[in-house]
């Protein structure tokens, strides 16, 4: 079992192992640039991670910049996909000035548009890296109702329909970029909410009685169901990638925009004490994305750096293959094995 504090997962790098010990053993404070406070109890300890490459959407702010934060820190060259240019270059900035690890660049990418999907794997490929983590964790929560340039719905295809294409398209990298000893990683972030989603596969554009909590709670159902079925066929096609999701929790971030302004006065009276920081929120998604307690094993729901049962609807295989179906056939690509992608 992994380590807990009453903030979540506690991960270190090895030098801020070594420090804590030397302030347990001296008496004096070493000080360290981890975003994250030395504990006094049991910590989890991740190893450097120099040369390997990860992309995580929405990495300019809240939970994305954080696990952007701690992967440069651990030593990753670090790519934050988004969608604002200015708040993308300067969390660039923020994070190699706190890391010291240069390899931290930004690139745009609007997951609403699947065009724009297409031409950021176009401009990463030509970069000619390899890729071993894709944090999939962009989202929009609670927006009025609205359609894509695709017209799709907007919970459905930033959430879902871009990270499922963003996904499928830089499978080829991952593959290559895994082996057997390291396996490639894709981490894909759902919430709790998914419990009370549900899929309805004659309306997944949510054209008939919109609410967007319904629809919110369909693309995070949708999520859990991708994630499994990913795993199952790339455990069936030997790849050396697996796939996992994560909850990473209620976490004030700006998720919260769209909600009412009476739960905007709530939250933010109560924040301090029911809502996790983005730090927090971020942890299981780093030891989604690093830890080696999960080497070569995939298809887990993890929230609070622990293994969970998710909606039993998630499990449903049919829904599961019947979803991906659609899914390719909304988004113009072939329905055949990952390994032929």
């Amino acid at each position: 079992m992994v380590p807990l504090t009453s903030t979540g997962l506690s991960i270190l790098t090895q030098a801020d192992l070594e420090a804590s010990a030397a302030e347990q053993l001296l008496g004096v404070r070493v000080e360290t640039s981890s975003p994250y406070p030395l504990d006094p109890g049991p910590l989890f300890v991740l190893p450097p991670q120099n040369g390997k490459v990860a992309i995580v959407t929405g990495g300019a702010k809240g939970i994305g910049y954080e696990t952007a934060k701690h992967l440069s820190r651990l030593g990753m060259h670090v790519i934050i996909a988004g969608n604002c240019e200015e708040s993308g270059q300067q969390s660039v900035r923020r994070i190699i000035q706190e890391t010291g690890n240069n390899k931290v660049e930004f690139m745009h990418l609007e997951l609403a548009s699947m065009q724009s999907v297409r031409q950021f794997v176009e401009h990463f490929k030509a970069k000619n890296l390899s890729l071993h983590v894709l944090v999939n964790n962009a989202a929009v929560m609670l927006i009025p109702q609205r359609y894509t340039e695709d017209g799709f719905e907007e919970h459905f295809a930033v959430n879902y329909l871009g990270h499922f294409l963003l996904t499928h398209l830089l499978l080829d990298s991952l593959r290559r970029s895994g082996s057997r000893d390291h396996n490639s990683r894709v981490v894909i972030l759902s919430s709790a909410t998914h419990y009370i989603g549900e899929i309805n596969l004659t309306d997944l554009q949510s054209r008939r009685g919109y609410s967007s909590h319904g629809a919110y709670a369909q693309s995070k159902l949708a999520l859990v169901l991708f994630s499994y079925q990913l795993q199952q066929r790339l455990a069936a096609d030997g790849s050396y990638v697996t796939c996992n999701v994560v909850d990473p929790g209620v976490v004030s971030t700006d998720l919260y925009k769209h909600t009412a302004w009476l739960f905007k006065l709530c939250k933010w009276l109560t924040s301090w004490l029911l809502f996790k920081t983005p730090s927090q929120g971020a942890s299981t998604v780093i030891y989604a994305a690093l830890s080696p307690d999960l080497e070569g094993s995939g298809g887990f729901y993890l929230n609070n750096g622990q293994k969970e049962k998710s909606a039993d609807v998630s499990y449903d295989e049919d829904l599961q293959t019947e979803l991906w179906a659609r899914t390719c056939k909304l988004l113009g690509i072939p329905e055949r094995p990952v390994n032929g992608s």
